[in-house]
């Protein structure tokens, strides 16, 4: 492919709304900064360190466009092995930063393996779908891709970073377009709907509401006829699996979860108040959005953002200052165009003739997805705090090119698919 046709095949589109998200996600870690002299070079201050990290994604997808997805394919195996051992090294020789080892330290550089082995998983998994002779509806091909997900998934858990290892989730959506069955995301659902119910209401009552859907169940979906120990033992067998399910809930609750988790959870649900201790961040953060009303105070305007009121608030709460100074019309805007952004990605997936492409495409939409809807989420009191990046806009260097890496791989691949279907007409 020459570089005319490689100019005009790639998607410029993706890459305008990438270039839209880096500088406002730049713009608003300027203006959540304690500012006195405005210096490019300042490594103490986030906008500085941000600016050149946004600088060095230039090589670097200068380098994803130049590689051929061929290559990519048939090393991803050693990619993923490697991010693995990453992860495992942390126990040995990670930095514990807010109370977890997810990081290694090199003077002022910081790098978190866990971003890493979200690319790799993604690769690996792709190439093992591209045989013709994997079936998700195996139980055994099933295994295998949860096997792919599930090492890097419990590494993490145990550094413990739950929030990283609760994006490997969105793995499911992109194996659910694989034919992967719907029985599992239907049951991290009830598992969720399950879990949130019982700690809000307890087991007693929750248990009770399971047996009356039970109980209604077959009533209302078989007749006198119908009504036999054979269609009632699937209702008996999933109403007993819920009510095991239940019953183990509060021991995880109290014996499994973090204090601090516990905490954030039992805020979420209005059952305890701490504006001063766990639950500060969140209670400013509604402060800082909601007096930001419908057009804003205005750009470094924001009084909560600059009394430095919400801690932290240029990285995973940086959609607070978003929201205080450009108001309701300013976080709809951001809301809109990060959804023409993933209908446009899923649009590009969907026209990939390999499956490889394809998956990778929606794996990495589904991974934006999860960071876009978990950390806005977070911020507005919908969801737990458990320190979840926006996508383009958070500071940090590691996920910016985690993100990136990501995003220009698949555009690579998405302008060489020409080449795939020459091959395939081959």
């Amino acid at each position: 492919m020459n570089n005319n046709s490689f100019f005009r095949k790639i998607d410029w589109l993706s890459i305008g709304f990438y270039c839209v998200f880096i500088c406002l996600g730049w713009l608003n870690i300027y203006s959540s900064s304690s500012i006195k002299d405005f210096d490019l070079s300042d490594f103490s201050s986030p906008y500085g360190k941000q600016f050149y990290w946004i600088l060095l994604c230039l090589p670097l997808i200068i380098l994803c466009l130049s590689i051929k997805p061929k290559f990519i394919e048939r090393f991803s195996s050693i990619f993923y092995v490697f991010s693995i051992l990453s992860l495992a090294g942390l126990f040995f020789f990670g930095s514990c930063i807010s109370g977890a080892k997810s990081w290694y330290a090199f003077s002022f550089i910081r790098f978190q393996p866990s971003e890493l082995a979200k690319l790799t998983t993604a690769l690996t998994l792709a190439k093992f779908l591209d045989s013709p002779l994997i079936n998700l509806s195996y139980f055994k091909n099933q295994f295998s891709a949860f096997t792919i997900i599930g090492i890097p998934m419990v590494l993490i858990l145990l550094q413990p970073d739950p929030g990283s290892a609760l994006i490997f989730t969105a793995f499911l959506l992109a194996l659910h377009r694989e034919q992967l069955p719907p029985l599992y995301l239907i049951t991290i659902f009830i598992s969720v709907l399950l879990f949130i119910t019982t700690i809000s209401f307890g087991h007693a009552w929750t248990v009770s509401c399971i047996l009356i859907l039970a109980f209604l169940s077959y009533f209302l979906f078989y007749n006198n006829k119908q009504r036999s120990f054979k269609n009632l033992f699937p209702i008996i067998s999933i109403s007993l699996l819920c009510i095991t399910f239940i019953l183990t809930v509060n021991y995880v609750f109290e014996h499994v979860f973090e204090k601090h988790h516990r905490d954030r959870f039992n805020i979420l649900l209005g059952k305890s108040n701490d504006f001063k201790g766990v639950g500060y961040n969140l209670e400013q953060s509604l402060v800082a959005i909601g007096s930001g009303g419908l057009f804003g105070k205005g750009f470094q305007e924001g009084t909560q953002t600059k009394g430095n009121f919400v801690p932290e608030q240029h990285t995973d709460f940086i959609f607070s200052t978003i929201g205080e100074e450009w108001g309701f019309i300013g976080t709809s805007l951001i809301t809109i165009l990060f959804s023409l952004f993933f209908l446009r990605l899923l649009f590009l997936a969907e026209r990939q003739k390999k499956i490889f492409h394809r998956f990778f495409g929606y794996t990495i939409t589904s991974i934006l997805f999860a960071h876009f809807f978990i950390n806005i989420g977070m911020v507005v009191g919908l969801l737990p705090t458990i320190g979840i990046p926006l996508p383009f806009f958070s500071y940090g260097g590691s996920s910016l090119w985690s993100f990136t890496t990501m995003l220009f791989l698949f555009l690579k691949m998405d302008a060489s698919r020409s080449e795939v279907e020459q091959v395939s007409y081959l």
